[in-house]
């Protein structure tokens, strides 16, 4: 049996470039629609359509992580590690740090394991206010 060619990768369009830069001097987590903003205070007339697909292409080449916010809205950052890792975020200022968690691993295996399921998969995104924001009365 022939095995259908693999697919193409993403092709690297000036908007998608624009977009990974832009998400790059973020600090932290960003919508969307918090990028499409920035982008177009900077002058650009990128699409809203354009950033969501630029952005979930990112994620899905592991140069973006992407979670969903307590609101359920997906948050996009550029991701400084490639092997599977979870996040601290701040909820006032958006600083996030990278976390490896064992715990959150040997769990879910666990989980999975206790209902029947492998090969399990999931998003930890853990929210708070960090130092320097209650420092600042922030809050």
């Amino acid at each position: 049996m022939t095995q259908p060619p693999a697919p193409s990768p993403q092709r690297n369009t000036p908007q998608r470039e624009a977009v990974r830069a832009a998400l790059a001097e973020e600090r932290g987590f960003v919508s969307a629609q918090g990028l499409h903003e920035t982008l177009r205070a900077q002058g650009s007339r990128i699409g809203l359509a354009t950033v969501y697909r630029s952005l979930a292409a990112l994620a899905q080449a592991g140069e973006a992580d992407c979670l969903p916010s307590p609101e359920g809205e997906n948050l996009f950052r550029s991701c400084e590690t490639r092997a599977h890792h979870h996040h601290l975020i701040c909820r006032v200022c958006g600083d996030t740090r990278e976390l490896e968690a064992r715990v959150v691993e040997e769990w879910a295996a666990r989980v999975g394991a206790e209902h029947g399921f492998t090969d399990i998969e999931h998003v930890v995104g853990l929210f708070g206010v960090c130092e320097r924001c209650r420092a600042g009365d922030r809050v």
